[in-house]
């Protein structure tokens, strides 16, 4: 099958770096107080709570209030519509294991799949009727890092898994792209369920995949794109774009126009965003959720600390 290797070795030691975080994490989360019931009621930023690696929620309209916390641990989440995602590490597992755990309206578990990898990234389609992930792996015989990644979907619907899409048809200037390396990361659905977008990697450089999901099959509409993220609107896609060794840059592209736009934060990024609306980038930097406009203007606004993970409720 084929995979991608994480190359370069600054981003190599970032991801080592966040596979310790996330296995020791584990083990050393604080006591909190009695859980509350959380909901996907409208109007509320979910968030994993970085001191104890609980899920908590303030109001969007008040994101300095006191956060009520549940008693549910992930390493990372995502909600859409009446659905939520977990991955949740295995404690003490090595190599490690990641359960991917599909939640309903009141985040109790409805549907519960154990893969190898530590989390990385999490989602799910704006119809709540998919979840995907993207996990690194280790063992590859060619990954000279030791980390490569996979990156699956489970139809809520139907029950379908795609434990991996490396096996996505994609073509790169109109010729059908064939590489060992070749992987897939950072998925992102349209609306209508069917259209995504996904960050394809290989010998050393990064593509942006626009693809059907139904006919299985892509195409790569520019480079250096990593960790896409798809407007509500669906017109434009925030992502994270390499400027230096282990350096990245959140900037926006226009679907239609193709004009990149960088969004108003400097510092390196290294997470896939999410819009809180068609004019708002949420993010999560220094154990911090932050906003910043869409349009390039403005400054980055501190939304919640001790945070990561953002997940906004519509």
């Amino acid at each position: 099958m084929k995979k991608l290797v994480l190359a370069l070795t600054g981003t190599a030691l970032l991801v080592a770096a966040a596979v310790t975080y996330t296995v020791s994490a584990r083990h050393n989360t604080a006591e909190a107080g009695p859980a509350a019931q959380l909901t996907l009621d409208a109007g509320q930023l979910l968030f994993r709570d970085t001191k104890t690696g609980q899920v908590a929620s303030v109001p969007v309209g008040n994101t300095q209030a006191k956060p009520q916390v549940s008693g549910l641990k992930c390493d990372r989440f995502a909600v859409a519509k009446q659905t939520a995602v977990c991955l949740a590490v295995k404690p003490g597992t090595l190599p490690a294991v990641t359960d991917v755990l599909v939640l309903d309206d009141h985040l109790a578990v409805r549907h519960t799949e154990t893969l190898p990898g530590t989390p990385s990234r999490a989602r799910v389609s704006p119809d709540g009727k998919r979840v995907y992930w993207t996990l690194f792996v280790t063992g590859d015989s060619y990954a000279e890092t030791g980390f490569s990644t996979r990156a699956g979907v489970y139809e809520v619907d139907t029950g379908r898994l795609v434990k991996t899409i490396e096996e996505l048809p994609v073509f790169v200037g109109g010729e059908r792209y064939f590489a060992a390396d070749a992987n897939y990361w950072g998925i992102t659905f349209a609306p209508d369920g069917n259209r995504f977008y996904a960050t394809l990697g290989s010998k050393g450089k990064t593509y942006l995949v626009e693809a059907d999901y139904a006919r299985y099959r892509g195409k790569t509409l520019r480079e250096n794109v990593e960790c896409p993220s798809l407007s509500p609107d669906a017109t434009r896609i925030a992502f994270k774009k390499k400027v230096g060794e282990g350096v990245w840059r959140l900037s926006v592209f226009d679907l239609k126009t193709m004009k990149e736009t960088e969004l108003a934060e400097t510092r390196s990024v290294d997470d896939q965003a999410l819009w809180q609306d068609d004019h708002t980038v949420l993010y999560g930097l220094d154990n911090t959720v932050w906003a910043v406009p869409a349009d390039g203007s403005g400054a980055p606004a501190k939304l919640a600390e001790d945070a990561a993970s953002p997940a906004v409720t519509g």
